[in-house]
């Protein structure tokens, strides 16, 4: 009976892990398009990424709900358990990282509309950075690799000194082009929104440290031990 029961569960845990990659794939697709629109300027491109928000929301109530009823239903402990709290968290995060996407979509769109600015390379090359951070995040979990995981922490302070670089660059330029005020705000936020994503990534990539070591890294404790 016991043997029954744990097969059962295994099985819903890797239905679970099918779902969050789903939402990952979903996720990842709409960073993208959202990030294309702001470099082409594509209102409907950005429109696109807001109208499937709504198809990630649905994958995250549906994965949260899945991940509850495991943790009613059969009471798992040790690696189990470890892996739905995690996963939990995992879910939130890639949903946040979808109304990110939707945040910088909506920037797009204004931009479209908007008197053309000239938008620094930097903006784009941090968005590279980032999305690359998701992808390795993403790809420590699908992998179960703990040093995979750790390097997404270390990548994450490139971000931010990226993000810090073009707010100093923004708050030059505000004050030199007073004619484009609402565009480079805009795209600061841009970089803003690219911050978090890169926040996100790396909660998603402490998490799998969690699920595989049980160790916590939050809060700059566990650094990579060598």
């Amino acid at each position: 009976m016991k043997t029954t029961t744990r097969v059962r569960l295994q099985r819903k845990i890797e239905k679970l892990k099918s779902q969050v990659l789903d939402l990952a794939t979903q996720v990842e697709e709409a960073v993208q398009l959202a990030l294309e629109a702001v470099r082409l300027r594509d209102a409907d491109l950005a429109a696109k990424v807001i109208d499937g928000d709504l198809d990630i929301d649905r994958m995250e109530v549906d994965l949260e709900e899945e991940c509850l009823e495991i943790l009613a239903l059969h009471q798992p402990v040790a690696n189990d358990l470890r892996f739905l709290i995690a996963m939990l968290k995992i879910n939130t995060f890639l949903e946040r990282i979808g109304d990110l996407a939707v945040n910088i979509a909506e920037t797009a769109i204004f931009l479209a509309s908007a008197e053309r600015i000239e938008v620094a390379e930097e903006y784009f090359i941090m968005a590279e950075r980032v999305q690359k951070m998701l992808d390795k995040a993403l790809g420590s979990f699908i992998n179960m690799s703990a040093d995979s995981a750790f390097a997404v922490l270390a990548d994450d302070d490139e971000v931010d000194m990226m993000k810090h670089k073009l707010h100093s660059d923004f708050e030059k330029h505000i004050k030199e082009d007073s004619a484009h005020h609402a565009a480079l705000i805009q795209m600061f936020l841009v970089s803003r929104n690219l911050e978090r994503m890169a926040d996100q990534a790396t909660n998603i990539a402490e998490e799998v440290i969690y699920m595989i070591t049980g160790e916590i890294v939050r809060h700059g404790r566990g650094e990579r031990k060598t």
